[in-house]
């Protein structure tokens, strides 16, 4: 019993003497003030000045953290033209790079908070794009990986504000997704959320955090609209990332889009295409010829439901005149709605010509159904007994 007793004596001694020689966790966010002001340029969609920026930040900052934002930079450039995959390999190559260099980094230093952090971020911007484009069982892989690595970050560093963004995210999903995600989660045996936890652990982030304030604040406005059903308060949100970041055209039109479809404000929603509009000509925005077809798009549609056709054709006609090489489609779209309100006006040959136009415009790559569109309102153009009306 006393050899017993002894050798159990010598094993806790043991034990307690490796507890103690175990280094403690490294916390916090290394060069945070200097990310902070990068990811405020790319917010701001300041695209170009980014690298120069990293370059700088990379002194004080982690060189896995600077890889991360600069994949998050041409991340934002897709997400001013959603559709297009002109960026695509780009963002593609640079994400998997970050996300290999955090891996290591975490092998490296399984111990520094920060490390966890920021390859839980790199898994979220992947994820993001990996939604974009459809794939949603890769997303859903990326999910389980990103909880892992902020809950890991959390263990090391249970103030690090910033990780809880995230983790909310994956929460509120999680629990909110629709049935078929929801079955996928419980075929990957990915774990459950919750959307009331998931809330809160969003809004401590951006309360309290460093890095992710204004980012929050983007994704909680999707989730305004598309869950909570609050369009109000997601116009709120997008008006507060408009005036800190106004030369990102994306929160402008995001806003129009919000008062057109979900609040039925036709008005409002011209006069933000409209402000959309003149900063662009004014070069005050980012991709200007990009965001002045977006705008001039808007106010067709706007002024087209105002029964103030003769002015929309106006700025479709301005649009198919300029050519711009972006948005995506944009040519297609145009010589669409141009046939839409051509049609409203009792123009049926001009509309006729402008929806056959529309169909060539379109091509084979054609997600929106801009031709099916185009050739469904040919159909009743034909079946009209008002087809032979021209003026």
């Amino acid at each position: 019993m006393k050899r017993l007793l002894f050798t159990f004596s010598i094993t806790v001694t043991l034990f307690l003497q490796a507890e103690a020689q175990q280094p403690p966790p490294i916390r916090g966010l290394t060069g945070v003030d200097e990310l902070a002001r990068v990811y405020d340029a790319i917010l701001d969609a300041r695209f170009e000045r980014v690298p120069a920026m990293l370059q700088q930040a990379c002194g004080p900052a982690p060189r896995e953290a600077c890889q991360l934002l600069d994949a998050v930079n041409t991340w934002w450039r897709i997400q001013l033209d959603p559709l297009s995959t002109t960026h695509d390999a780009e963002f593609e190559s640079k994400i998997e790079a970050a996300i290999a260099a955090s891996r290591a980094w975490t092998a490296r230093e399984p111990l520094r908070a920060e490390a966890w952090f920021y390859h839980g971020g790199a898994y979220g911007a992947r994820a993001q794009w990996w939604v974009l484009r459809g794939r949603r069982l890769a997303a859903a892989r990326d999910g389980r990986r990103i909880k892992e690595a902020l809950e890991q970050a959390l263990a090391l560093d249970p103030g690090m504000a910033d990780a809880y963004f995230g983790l909310g995210l994956y929460q509120y999903y999680a629990d909110v997704a629709p049935r078929a995600l929801k079955m996928v989660r419980w075929i990957m045996l990915l774990p459950g959320g919750n959307r009331s936890a998931g809330l809160e652990q969003m809004l401590r982030a951006r309360d309290t955090g460093r890095l992710v304030r204004s980012e929050v604040d983007y994704q909680l406005h999707i989730i305004d609209v598309w869950y909570e059903k609050q369009p109000a308060r997601a116009l709120e949100l997008l008006g507060r990332l408009r005036m800190r970041y106004p030369h990102n055209p994306h929160f402008s039109q995001a806003m129009a889009e919000i008062q057109d479809f979900y609040l039925d404000d036709t008005a409002a929603s011209l006069r933000t295409w409209t402000t959309l509009l003149e900063a662009a000509q004014h070069g005050q925005v980012a991709e200007s010829a990009l965001a002045q077809a977006n705008a001039r798009l808007g106010i067709a549609s706007q002024l087209d439901q105002l029964s103030r056709g003769e002015a929309a054709v106006e700025h479709l006609h301005a649009v198919i005149d300029a050519r711009p090489a972006a948005p995506f489609a944009v040519i297609a779209r145009a010589h669409l709605q141009l046939g839409q309100t051509l049609e409203h006006l009792g123009r049926n040959t001009e509309a006729t010509a402008a929806y056959r136009a529309a169909i060539a415009a379109a091509g084979r790559n054609d997600p929106l159904g801009i031709a099916t569109r185009a050739r469904t309102s040919l159909r009743a153009i034909e079946r009209s007994p008002r087809s032979t009306t021209t003026q």
